[in-house]
């Protein structure tokens, strides 16, 4: 389980990272407030600080059962708010779908029972 808690976290690291690369946190956060949601901008740097910061700390082993459950909610928010009108396929018979992340929950739900305390 500590290979995929490793990839796991290192691919919420990359996500965070580039959103920052590419000026993203700005684009973000306005489309958060176009749905309805206050203070995107500052709510999304929160979610990208999250992911640069708490990544690492998947990867070492730490707050495991908790951050792994934070993302498996922001990536459920992600399908309710984005992906689930794109379908399920990210490529191929779709685009921008849901396939992902879904296998991203699931990888994060197991690493979160695994973790200890995580079957209490």
């Amino acid at each position: 389980m500590a290979i995929v808690r490793v990839a796991i976290g290192s691919m919420m690291v990359i996500h965070g990272v580039t959103r920052i690369a590419i000026g993203g946190v700005a684009p973000f956060g306005g489309f958060l407030e176009s749905q309805g949601i206050p203070a995107g901008v500052a709510l999304a740097w929160g979610v990208t600080l999250i992911e640069v910061l708490g990544g690492p700390l998947l990867v070492a082993g730490r707050f495991v059962r908790w951050l792994s459950l934070y993302f498996a909610a922001q990536l459920l928010l992600g399908i309710a708010l984005v992906h689930f009108r794109e379908g399920w396929f990210v490529v191929g018979a779709g685009r921008n779908g849901m396939e992902y992340s879904v296998l991203l929950i699931v990888a994060f739900g197991a690493v979160a029972l695994a973790s200890p305390g995580g079957r209490k």
